[in-house]
């Protein structure tokens, strides 16, 4: 974050063209500006200065969500008497923004523009669903920001990205025939969609456990879990202790991805393969929804973290399963995207182009 950061130009290696409100003031305009990607684990804030299509970071502080109870006592401590007055803000929230207004999925603040705006005294806020801000961060990526995982041809089309994390953030990229348009969804929220009498299995566990099974039960951090706990109990195998003790310590899903790497318990291992066999699954799903021939982009902090023991051939076994649809599939690309920062970056540029011309 100390480095200066701006917008892809066409002539370089990886280009996505963004479609921005307000982008072709970017080089007239200059000032302070707030980004916040607000997630259930975790809340990254930033303050940049903004100047001729650039970012400039001033400030840079992450905090877990649930250690507050509102966005507006986080940033009485985030932004002190000694920083620069903020110009224009926009927050990347998990949740459906409705009207400028947003609940939380996976934790409790209720964020509203307009409160916002009143409260910190800044006129220009602006609240976007996090996963748009997520896409709008592909602007500033670099190849080397990408892990390939499937390969395919780059096609002019619609795109698409999906990112477990804490939940499951799905967000569409509409090609209009120069550029890429977000839009949010909340397609992590469907119903799970069964393949196998395993899948079968693990579907009614989850519906004894929760009622209603989507796809964020499955393929996210707390969905790693669920299946791991699924296979404790379906192949009635016992836990070993030491491994016990790790899950109940801390974050679970991080405990049974080191014990996948390790091989120190089978289980762990069918667990992450599990994961990575229904992300592949409902990444085709969207990628046909969306005919996604712009690619399909993976999002969210467990991937980075895993990609080493991203079982490629099987993801591509899954990801092509749709009979009279496995030619289409094929020419998709599947991308990692390895910087956790893209999803600030995409909220800075969305603060960036509510400012006022010079």
């Amino acid at each position: 974050m100390d480095e200066i950061v701006r917008f892809n130009k066409e002539s370089e290696e990886f280009y996505i063209p963004l479609s921005f409100r307000g982008k072709e003031t970017f080089k007239q305009s200059s000032g302070v500006i707030l980004a916040g990607d607000i997630g259930g684990t975790k809340t990254n804030l930033a303050l940049f200065h903004f100047e001729e299509n650039t970012l400039k970071p001033i400030k840079k502080e992450s905090f877990k969500t649930n250690d507050w109870s509102s966005f507006l006592e986080l940033m009485a401590t985030f932004h002190s008497k000694d920083l620069p007055v903020i110009d224009s803000i926009c927050l990347g929230v998990a949740g459906p923004v409705i009207d400028g207004k947003v609940l939380g999925t996976n934790f409790s603040w209720e964020l509203d523009e307009k409160k916002i705006a009143n409260a910190l005294k800044v006129e220009r806020v602006s609240i976007i669903n996090d996963m748009e801000a997520n896409a709008y961060g592909l602007s500033v990526l670099a190849k080397k920001d990408l892990v390939e995982i499937k390969d395919g041809t780059w096609n002019r089309g619609n795109a698409a990205m999906i990112s477990p994390g804490t939940g499951l953030g799905e967000v569409g990229l509409y090609w209009d025939g120069t550029h890429y348009h977000p839009f949010a969804s909340e397609g992590g929220h469907c119903d799970f969609s069964q393949r196998t009498e395993l899948d079968l299995r693990l579907w009614r566990f989850l519906q004894k456990k929760y009622g209603h099974v989507s796809w964020e039960r499955i393929v996210s951090g707390p969905g790693i879990v669920n299946i791991y706990e699924f296979l404790l109990e379906d192949k009635k195998v016992a836990e070993p202790e030491s491994l016990k003790n790790k899950l109940n310590g801390g974050d679970p899903a991080a405990a049974i991805s080191k014990c996948a790497m390790d091989e120190s318990f089978e289980i762990c291992k069918e667990a992450m393969q599990l994961f990575n066999i229904y992300l592949a699954t409902e990444a085709a799903q969207m990628a046909l929804k969306f005919k996604a021939l712009g690619g399909i982009f993976i999002g969210g902090g467990i991937l980075p973290k895993i990609i080493d023991m991203v079982d490629k051939d099987l993801f591509l076994h899954h990801f092509i399963q749709s009979d009279k649809m496995n030619t289409l599939l094929e020419k998709i690309p599947v991308n990692v995207i390895m910087n956790d920062e893209s999803p600030l970056f995409g909220a800075a540029f969305g603060a960036a182009r509510n400012l006022p011309k010079k």
